[in-house]
Parts: C-alpha cells; structure tokens; sequence
C-alpha cells in the first residue's frame, strides 16, 4: 500500500512540475530576447557536472534497493569492498551525491545573484529559481528521506519487510527527483544551446 500511495503522490508532483514548465515555456515564449541574454548567464560547465552526480546517485540508490531486497542492511566485508555493501552504504553514498547537487546548486545561484540575476530582476529570473528552487526543495526532502531510512536501519532489531519497503519508496522518490532534473536540465540549460 505504501508504494502505491508513493506513486499516486509521485503523479500528483509530477502535475505540479508539468505547471512549472509550462510556466517557463509560456514566459519564454513572451520574452525571447530576454530569454536569450540570461540563458547565456547560466553556468553549463557546473550544471553538467552536478546533473551527472545526480544520476550517478539515482544509480547508487538503485544498488541500495537491491541490498534492501536481499534484506542487507549494512556491509558484510571491508568498507572498501562495494560489492559487500549494504542499503545503508549505498544510501550514505546516494545522500552525499545528493548534498554535492544541492551545493552545486546552490553555488550556481549565489553566483547569479551576485551578477544581479535574483528572482525579483525579471521574468527569466522568476522562472529559472522558482523552477529549478522547487526541484532543489525536493532533492532536500530526498535527502531527508535518505537519513529516515538509514536510522530506521541502524535503530531496527531485525531489519524486515517493512525497512525494506521504506528504501524501496524512498528510491521511487529519488528516481522521480532525477528524472525531473533531467527534464529540467534539457529545458533551462540545453535548450537554448539548441534555439
């Protein structure tokens, strides 16, 4: 029941991003001009190299379930050793990548701000922190939901279904996450590469 109600919520945020995209698409297409000169402001170079931690961290995620189902909470062998990693591992190693995004992100828009690029200066500003600011309140909450999930490893008896299921809910979520940034990533910053 958890997961289908993760999904079910999962579809509810996907329409809440569908309106921030057809927010940006709607004032683009008012403002090409506008759009063009702040597109250029963006810092591409920082933006690929976060949008691949991310990935990386939807795929480390991915292992963490994979442990969780074989019902490994923590490593069997050396901390070096991946391949005897547990859900808890892979998810401290998924929550790091996770908090490089956010710090990537968060360094891309004090850079901006400094440049006299804020969400009050026009409508690319307003579109480009309310859109990619909203994404980045969700990759918080993922992280949050990451530590959840290794506490109530580390504090179970016996690590059962249930743990299991909450590291499988919490990885849809993730994966929801990442696939958002990529939409995201392709509109704000590829995009106008390509237009």
């Amino acid at each position: 029941m958890v997961s289908v109600g993760t999904m079910v919520w999962l579809t509810s945020e996907l329409m809440f991003f569908a309106g921030l995209f057809a927010m940006f698409f709607t004032l683009r297409s008012s403002q090409p001009a506008m759009w063009a000169e702040y597109s250029g402001r963006l810092d591409i170079f920082l933006a690929t190299i976060i949008t691949v931690i991310l990935v990386a961290s939807s795929v480390t995620a991915q292992f963490g379930v994979f442990a969780a189902e074989r019902h490994q909470p923590r490593r069997t062998g050396g901390a070096l050793s991946m391949k005897s990693w547990g859900m808890v591992e892979w998810y401290i190693l998924s929550f790091l990548m996770g908090s490089i995004f956010i710090a990537g992100q968060s360094y891309e828009f004090a850079v901006l701000v400094s440049h006299g690029v804020s969400i009050q200066t026009n409508a690319f500003g307003s579109a480009f922190y309310i859109t990619t600011g909203f994404h980045g309140l969700h990759v918080l909450g993922g992280l949050f939901a990451f530590l959840y999930v290794i506490a109530r490893a580390y504090f179970s008896v016996k690590f059962t279904h249930k743990e299991a299921a909450a590291a499988v809910v919490v990885s849809y979520y993730w994966h929801f996450v990442d696939v958002v940034w990529i939409a995201l990533f392709g509109v704000v910053y590829i995009l106008p590469l390509l237009v």
